[in-house]
């Protein structure tokens, strides 16, 4: 069980590194899978691929689920409106995301991913009430300004690929403001094991619409390393959330555009031009900014 840290509770410094250690491990992880991910779809037909990484990724999290005694549906009853709602968030960032991954560098798309905190801060003002001070509203703002120089719509608008990603920060707000109204006993591998059962079966319809064709040798290894890099990130993504503040933790969650930038360069050859990089930097210094912002609120005695 998570220990509880009040406002006025100092968290020793271990905590907080560690925190970020496990941070920066499930960043590195969901990056890599995602990268495996996009070379495999190159070999295969998408959705084939997605349901074939399912069908690892589901029984693992049964199997952790099971180890941690996280497997607990009863727990869940009197919010499944909510985790349904989280679930459906999964599966539309899920499907916009993968479909953007495989016409767009992997570091661009990374890019403008980053804007999911500032969206989420933005939703939560907006749908769920939360108070957002003119500082924090002006770091939302500056944000997506950083996301318009990342995309850089025409004159013929955005570009379908660009497009895409943007619903797929929508369906990530939808997904983390459910998360946020989840109560605190709904044990989180549960959680997670609905989204991503949902996800394997709404992909494996979708790969019906064509023949599955034969997987490619070199395709296996890497289908099946995806699957076990979700898990990972996973796991230490729930480790997070049990050390450390999240206003120390949370901005190293960046360090995924380190990685997919890395990763798209010495795989794909992409390189971001000039303006990618300072859009990037302006979405991500803003969301450091925020979160550092809400976190400080919250240390605050209320007035």
């Amino acid at each position: 069980m998570a220990r509880s840290k009040g406002p006025d509770v100092a968290v020793p410094l271990s905590d907080n590194l560690r925190g970020a250690g496990y941070m920066l491990i499930a960043m590195a992880t969901f990056t890599l899978g995602d990268a495996c991910m996009k070379t495999v779809a190159e070999q295969m037909p998408l959705y084939q691929a997605v349901t074939l990484r399912g069908m690892i990724t589901v029984p693992l999290l049964v199997l952790v689920a099971w180890l941690t005694g996280g497997l607990r549906f009863r727990d869940l009853s009197g919010c499944w409106g909510t985790v349904t709602w989280r679930s459906l968030g999964e599966l539309g960032a899920t499907l916009t995301f993968f479909y953007a991954l495989v016409s767009m560098p992997l570091g661009t798309l990374s890019a403008i991913l980053q804007s999911a905190p500032l969206a989420v801060t933005a939703g939560a003002a907006f749908f769920m009430g939360e108070k957002v001070g003119w500082r924090r509203a002006l770091a939302i703002a500056v944000g997506f300004i950083g996301v318009l120089i990342i995309i850089r719509p025409g004159p013929e608008g955005l570009s379908p690929h660009a497009l895409v990603a943007l619903v797929s920060v929508g369906f990530i707000v939808l997904r983390d403001l459910n998360s946020r109204l989840l109560p605190p006993a709904a044990p989180t591998v549960t959680v997670a094991l609905i989204a991503g059962a949902l996800v394997t079966l709404a992909c494996g319809l979708l790969s019906l619409r064509e023949p599955w064709v034969p997987v490619p040798a070199q395709s296996m290894p890497l289908i099946l390393l995806a699957g076990c890099l979700v898990n990972v990130g996973y796991i230490f993504v729930i480790r997070v959330m049990r050390v450390g503040e999240v206003g120390f933790t949370t901005p190293f969650r960046y360090t995924s555009l380190v990685w997919a930038v890395a990763l798209g360069w010495v795989i794909w050859g992409e390189i971001p031009d000039a303006l990618t990089v300072l859009g990037a930097g302006i979405v991500v210094a803003s969301g450091v900014f925020t979160l550092l912002r809400e976190a400080r609120l919250r240390r605050m005695p209320p007035r």
